[in-house]
């Protein structure tokens, strides 16, 4: 007979055997998943702790930067500023109020850069081995500040098509803009200068008229002007207005300064103001660089809408405010510095609701100077000007505002400089709010272009 019993036996201590493994397999395995979880909160811990140092260091490293290239502090004051940031920013985050020391700043005069060095103590959820219960956490920025000075020239549309919602919407994208390129900067000493250039038919040159502006009094006249050092024509006073109309003869496509040759006030001007009832020039007068935001804001906001499109006319008076070759008529707080990239940054917004189509110096008489359709001529003429502005190291910038014209947008593209990675130089504006965004954006923009070139 077979024993059984002994197999029972056998089988019965295999089983009990089995259990106790299972036992301390299962204890085994607790013990990883719990060792696993609690890596994986501190990992999770200090992540996020990294996150949150990383962004407060570089919001008060940038920012403290920012301040002394706007000249809101000095260099000397950089420690006692990312201190200031420090505090306040880090209680917006997971971080504690006094938390993160500040271990090394380095403000580098040579390079124009701000080093921030910083670590935060976490105090670990779940202390695991020989670790210890705390992690140390470090966050390193620098970021530059710069002393190059800033001159913006805006040039602004107020053709009869801007009449209307968009002349408001206007009225406000380009006094926030002005807002934006001039707040936060010391006064008795201003980095940034602004000048702002409303066309339509014409410029209205304001006090720059009598030194640079040559009224033609007959059509024998329409020729290039002479320099405003030369004998005047007893034609050149009365002037009826300060109306600037385009350069003609070689100083066309350049910036050469008024004593070269005047630029001319067309004959054919009053006569196409009359038959299209429409204002000769703008009401509002251009305004040279000003760091005075209350003189450019008082202007933009009696801007009226009235008249053709002549933009490149427009062009060309905004390169004028940026050229030094135009020192010799304006006041010394208004004239341009001298060009250099590393000194001074000079940079143009062009804005427009349309297609350039208006102008006088291929006209031969007051009925040719519009074309519905658009002179090849006047966009010609403006991407030229654009062009020989960029080869004086003039950034441009476009802004096109609910334009429903191909040629428009061509032209305005064509203006506009090459896009340097992130930052743009052409935009299309809807409505209102998209204008100024895209005013604020290009403000930003030349904030970073400053910075970096």
């Amino acid at each position: 007979m077979r024993n059984y019993g002994g197999l029972v036996h056998a089988v019965g201590g295999l089983a009990r055997d089995r259990g106790g493994n299972l036992a301390v397999l299962f204890g085994f395995a607790a013990s990883v998943l719990a060792l696993a979880a609690g890596f994986s909160v501190n990992i999770s811990q200090l992540y996020n702790t990294r996150s949150s140092l990383q962004g407060v260091v570089d919001a008060a490293v940038t920012s403290t930067a920012r301040d002394i290239t706007t000249g809101a502090i000095k260099e000397a004051d950089a420690n006692k500023s990312v201190q200031a940031f420090l505090a306040a920013n880090e209680a917006a985050g997971i971080l504690q109020a006094g938390q993160v020391v500040l271990d090394r700043l380095i403000v580098d005069k040579i390079a124009k850069t701000v080093q921030v060095d910083a670590h935060v103590d976490v105090a670990l959820f779940f202390p695991i081995f020989g670790v210890g219960e705390t992690k140390r956490v470090t966050a390193s920025t620098t970021a530059l500040y710069s002393d190059k000075t800033i001159e913006v020239a805006m040039m602004l549309d107020v053709t009869g098509s801007m009449a209307g919602q968009k002349i408001k919407d206007l009225k406000t994208a380009a006094a926030n803009a002005v807002d934006s390129f001039l707040g936060n900067q010391d006064p008795s000493k201003p980095r940034v200068r602004v000048s702002i250039v409303p066309y339509a038919n014409s410029v209205n040159a304001g006090q720059l008229a009598a030194s640079s502006v040559y009224l033609e009094a007959n059509a024998s006249e329409r020729k290039q002007a002479p320099g405003n050092a030369s004998a005047r024509l007893a034609s050149v006073s009365p002037r009826p207005d300060n109306c600037a109309t385009e350069r003609k003869g070689i100083d066309q496509y350049s910036d050469a300064g008024p004593d070269s040759s005047m630029v001319n006030r067309d004959y054919l001007l009053s006569g196409f103001a009359t038959n299209t009832r429409t204002a000769a020039c703008p009401v509002a007068a251009l305004v040279p660089l000003t760091a005075d935001a209350a003189t450019l804001k008082n202007v933009i906001k009696d801007l009226v809408a009235s008249g053709g499109t002549a933009g490149h006319i427009g062009v060309q008076w905004t390169w004028y405010m940026l050229s030094e070759s135009w020192g010799s008529v304006l006041n010394a707080s208004q004239r341009p510095a001298k060009a250099d990239p590393k000194k001074v940054g000079k940079y143009v917004i062009l804005m427009t609701d349309g297609e350039f189509n208006l102008s006088y110096f291929d006209a031969t008489s007051v009925d040719g100077v519009y074309n519905d359709a658009g002179k090849e001529t006047t966009r010609t003429a403006a991407t030229k000007l654009c062009a020989a502005m960029r080869d004086k190291g003039i950034e441009i910038f476009t802004i096109g505002f609910k334009l429903d014209e191909v040629n428009a947008a061509a032209t305005l593209q064509a203006c506009a400089s090459p896009d340097t990675g992130s930052v743009k130089h052409f935009y299309q504006a809807a409505d209102g709010t998209e204008l100024d965004t895209a005013f604020q954006t290009i403000a930003r923009n030349i904030e970073t272009l400053a910075l970096t070139k």
